[in-house]
This record gives structure tokens, C-alpha cells and sequence, in this order.
């Protein structure tokens, strides 16, 4: 087939026979497909050769990326026999099953699969880059649990009554069995696998329900026996280790996981609900972490404010948004900055997220008495340059923050409001003095997060010029101005979004800025001072992202008020 689809793919004059010629001699040099080869070196796109041989053979095309397909289907090929003649089961249907092929005129491929599954094949085609992702993203989980559950004698569930009466030691025993272990395995590395932040595992009265939170979205991943419930829950405490005799209250546990080359930490919550306890668990990927604050999403202006002010002797930077909004790695990012070997830097962190070198990082634990107050105190006599609270909680937090500021040190804390301006109304409310407000705060970052439009399947999309002026851009501005979208590919799992880019409110506090403070001034009033100086709202740092193709209107609107 190899030296055929050359040969027909410039007598199409799809590509040229100077391409194909490259093509050949870098299948000589490295091996690899000839399609595989043509796209590498741009001659060709993925869905182009598909398209040509769907035509030319008068077999059907696919995109793998909009299809939901049956485990019962997926089980029917081995996963090797896929991998090997680059194919996969879509559809069955009686007698007959749909099989998706880079190369439909592979007449060994479809005696095979007629072989092992004893139906009639009929060929449809894919590009080999759908058929590797589907492979990669869904098979091997598919089959792994598929084989899990006839392991476990199927997927029959019985509804089970939440009891009064726990056996920790029965729980304890099945949670070490080989199909539990492996379902957990299995379900750990395709979180990791996917790049999902949190999975959740939840318990209901007729299912169990397990979902992964990726890009901010969370997705259903399976439906696991209703009877593994208890042990499920159990293999998971005694990996985070907390105690499996408890299940009538909250706990809170961490452990690691090493995949491959790669370690993530998990933190790990459990929750009693009506019908047994809900798990959730905090993925902490180091290789993740982005420490480059020029990559997080900060405008030029807004990065060269931030900057400046996190080299600053003294004086207090606040980061604020919701739970989930990137604080963390803005710190962080902005601790790395300021590391240096003269530098003693102390954090007082709930929890410790990620370990970074040459940076005291102290875990809370307000079961001792150590909380955000407690570890500040302690600080100030520990002769430090910078100080990090995770969190400003309360008054007594607030105060002793603001005064280590005051007395030489330079300190960073986040809070949860939803802009800049409205983080110096919060602190007066907490009781905080306006003259000590006007005195300690340097610098307020307000921060969201929204998913970036799939490189590989975006495209531009109509908007009507009226939609874009009501968002916030100037009528002449929206008229030559290119929105644009995922139509949804393997790649993004079909969602048209991978990854997550900030959208940044940076609001320095200067002159003008204290005297506004000093004298009480409304939320309004410092939003419009703070505008007129510069400040880009979160609004318009999303219109940016919109501008620059980054992000979809959709994802704009999701997160910011208009101004």
C-alpha cells in the first residue's frame, strides 16, 4: 500500500513527487508509515489522506473523535491486534462489525479481525493520528477495566443499604485483592494519563460513579460494581494513610505515585454522604508547575507591574480569586523569581502543594494549634526576607501579616474575593485600619483561569459584530476582528479546549490609590481610579486573550463580569 498511496497521491496531485521522494527516503532512514512521514514533513494534513482514500475506495470516513463507543465493542479486538495493523472496532451490529483502518485495502487486517471475532468486517477509514489517539486515550483503560470486571464476576450490581455496623477488618482485607488494586492502579494512571486535576469518587444509591475533572470540567470516566464501594474507599485510605475504621467523619490524607519517570502527589479528601463515603483527590504534578511567569497569561504591562513590585524590599502582595483559579502557581511562580541564595524565604501553606528548593515550606495543622497565625508569629523570629501565608482567614491572620510588612519584610498571601478592587473592602471588613491598608498593600492580582482553544482543531467562527461590541470591543475593532473555536478532535478529547491559560487584574497601589483608601472610598470609585491608571479588568484581559486566538468568547463570559 505504501508505494501505491504515493503514486496515487500525486497522480491527485495532492502532494508532489519531489514530497513523496522525501517521504520514501525518510521511511528508508527511520521507518515509520509513509502517511505518517508525508505529514511530518507538511506535504499532506492527517484527515486529507483519510478523505483521498475514503474516495478513491469508496469506503466511508470517520472522525474517531465524535464517537462514543460501546467497552463490548472495544473488548472484541485485542489491543495489540489494533496497535499492529492500526485499526479499531466502532460499531457491531448482528452479524457485522464497523472497524475503523488507516488502510482500508488491508485484506490481513480484516481476515484477522474476521477471524477473532467470527462477524463480517466492514471497513471504514480513519487518519492514523484518531486511530493513535483513540488507542492511546481509551483502549488500554477500556480493556484493563473490561478485564477488571469479568475479574470481579461482571458488572452486576446489588443496591446496598448503608450499614450501621463496619468490619475494618473485612474492608481491609478486600481492599488488598488484586482486582481493587488494579482497578485503582488503572484509574490513577489514566488521571495522570489525561491531565486531569482531580478525580472524584462518588456513591449513590443504585451506582458508583467515578469522574475526572480536566481543563476545569469534570467528565464521567466509569461506573465501577456498586459492591467494590467499600473496598475501593478502603485501598485508598490506607494508601493516603488514614484510618479505615472511620468512616463517620471527614479525613483528609496525601500520597505518591511514581509513573514511569514521573512522580504526582495526591491529596486526598473523604467525605461521609447518604449512601457511603465520597472520595476526591488533588493531583500535584511537579513536572506541571509552571514556574515561567511570562507563560501564565500576564499581559506585557500587567507582567512588568507585577514584577516590579514582587522585588520590592517590603510591603504586602494579596492574589485573589476563587478556589481553583491558579493563586497557587502564581505564587509560586513568583516565590521561584525571588529565590536567591541571600534570601530567606518562609511559607505557611494548607496544604503544602509542591516541594520547591531553598524555600521553608510549613504544612498547617490546626489539630496541634498550628494555623496561618500561629506559623507567622514563629516566623518573624526565624529572621526572615519574604513571607508566604496561603490564606488571610481571619483578623488576627490579617493583622500580623500587615505588621510584618510594615516592620521591613516583603509578604505574599492570597484572599478570596472576585476582583482587585474589592480585596481592600474585604480587609476593612475584617477590621483591618484603612491607614494601615494604605500602608502595608503594594500590589492586588485578581486571577481567573480559562481553557485555551485546541491548537489542532481550531478554525474561525462567525460572530456577529453586534455580540462583540455588547462584550466590550469597540465596533470598528470588532468588525475585522477573528474569533475563534475547537470544532473537537482526539487530541482535546472532542471538548474543542486543552489547557488552561490567566486572565490577570493587576492593580498597584500607588499615591492616588492611598488617598482613596484613607479616606473610605467605594469598590466603584477605586475600580474606576485603578482603570484610569491603567489597570486592565478582567474583561478586557479575556477580550485580549479573545484578540490573540487563545481563548473562546464562551470562556470569557464564563469567567468576568463586563465592566
Amino acid at each position: 500500500m505504501t508505494s501505491r498511496l504515493g503514486t496515487m497521491l500525486v497522480k491527485a496531485n495532492i502532494i508532489t513527487q519531489e514530497q513523496l521522494d522525501r517521504a520514501l527516503e525518510e521511511q528508508r532512514k527511520s521507518g515509520g508509515r509513509l502517511g505518517t512521514n508525508l505529514v511530518k514533513q507538511g506535504a499532506v494534513k492527517e484527515d486529507d489522506i483519510a478523505v483521498f482514500l475514503s474516495k478513491q475506495f469508496g469506503v466511508p470516513f470517520v472522525k474517531l473523535g465524535e464517537l462514543e463507543v460501546d467497552q463490548d465493542v472495544i473488548r472484541s479486538v485485542p489491543m495489540e491486534t489494533a496497535q499492529k495493523h492500526l485499526l479499531v472496532p466502532i460499531d457491531r451490529s448482528g452479524n457485522t462489525i464497523s472497524v475503523a483502518m488507516a488502510d482500508p485495502t488491508n485484506v490481513a487486517a480484516i481476515d484477522d479481525v474476521k477471524f477473532m471475532t467470527g462477524c463480517n468486517v466492514e471497513p471504514v477509514v480513519a487518519s492514523e493520528a484518531a486511530i493513535r489517539a483513540f488507542i492511546d486515550r481509551y483502549y488500554d483503560s477500556a480493556m484493563s477495566l473490561s478485564d477488571m470486571m469479568d475479574e470481579m464476576g461482571g458488572e452486576q450490581m446489588e443496591v446496598l443499604e448503608v450499614a450501621d455496623t463496619f468490619d475494618a477488618k473485612e474492608a481491609a482485607s478486600e481492599a488488598e485483592e488484586a482486582p481493587v488494586v488494579k482497578l485503582v492502579n488503572v484509574l490513577l494512571a489514566d488521571a495522570i494519563k489525561k491531565g486531569a486535576s482531580d478525580i472524584h469518587i462518588e456513591p449513590y444509591e443504585k451506582h458508583l460513579r467515578v469522574r475526572l475533572r480536566i481543563d476545569g470540567v469534570l467528565y464521567e470516566v466509569m461506573r465501577p460494581p456498586m459492591r467494590l464501594r467499600t473496598a475501593l474507599t478502603a485501598r485508598l485510605k490506607i494508601m493516603s494513610e488514614l484510618d479505615i475504621t472511620e468512616h463517620r467523619l471527614p479525613q483528609d490524607g496525601r500520597m505518591k505515585v511514581r509513573m514511569k519517570s514521573k512522580e504526582v502527589d495526591f491529596r486526598v479528601s473523604t467525605l461521609p454522604t447518604l449512601y457511603g463515603e465520597k472520595v476526591v483527590m488533588r493531583l500535584l504534578d511537579q513536572s506541571s508547575l509552571m514556574l515561567d511567569m511570562t507563560k501564565l497569561g500576564f499581559s506585557v504591562r500587567s507582567l512588568e507591574v507585577f514584577e516590579k513590585a514582587i522585588l520590592s524590599p517590603y510591603g504586602m502582595i494579596l492574589v485573589t480569586g476563587p478556589t481553583g483559579s491558579g493563586k497557587t502557581t502564581t505564587l509560586y511562580s513568583a516565590l521561584d523569581r525571588v529565590n536567591k541564595e541571600d534570601t530567606n524565604i518562609m511559607t505557611a501553606e494548607d496544604p503544602v502543594e509542591f516541594n520547591i528548593a531553598g524555600i521553608n515550606q510549613v504544612q498547617m495543622r490546626e489539630s496541634i494549634g498550628l494555623n496561618f497565625a500561629a506559623a507567622l508569629r514563629s516566623f518573624l523570629r526565624q529572621d526572615p526576607d519574604i513571607i508566604m501565608v496561603g490564606e488571610i482567614r481571619d483578623f488576627e491572620t490579617a493583622e500580623i501579616a500587615i505588621k510584618a510588612a510594615l516592620t521591613g519584610h516583603l509578604v505574599f498571601s492570597t484572599l478570596h474575593t472576585n476582583d482587585a478592587p474589592s480585596t481592600i473592602n474585604r480587609l476593612l471588613n475584617m477590621g483591618i485600619e484603612p491607614f494601615l491598608v494604605s500602608a502595608s498593600v503594594i500590589l492586588i492580582v485578581a486571577q481567573r483561569l480559562v481553557r485555551r482553544v485546541c491548537r489542532d482543531c481550531k478554525e474561525p467562527v462567525h460572530v456577529p459584530i453586534e455580540g462583540l461590541v455588547s462584550l466590550g470591543f469597540s465596533e470598528e475593532e470588532a468588525r475585522g476582528l477573528t474569533c475563534y473555536a475547537g470544532k473537537g478532535c482526539p487530541t482535546c478529547n472532542n471538548t474543542g479546549y486543552k489547557g488552561r491559560v490567566a486572565l490577570y487584574e493587576v492593580m498597584p497601589i500607588g499615591e492616588e490609590m492611598r488617598e482613596l483608601v484613607l479616606r473610605g472610598a467605594s469598590v466603584s470609585e477605586i475600580k474606576q481610579q485603578a482603570v484610569a491608571l491603567g489597570m486592565d479588568t478582567l474583561r478586557r484581559a479575556g477580550l485580549s486573550k479573545i484578540r490573540e486566538g487563545v481563548t473562546t468568547i464562551e470562556e470569557v463570559l464564563r469567567s468576568s463580569f463586563a465592566d
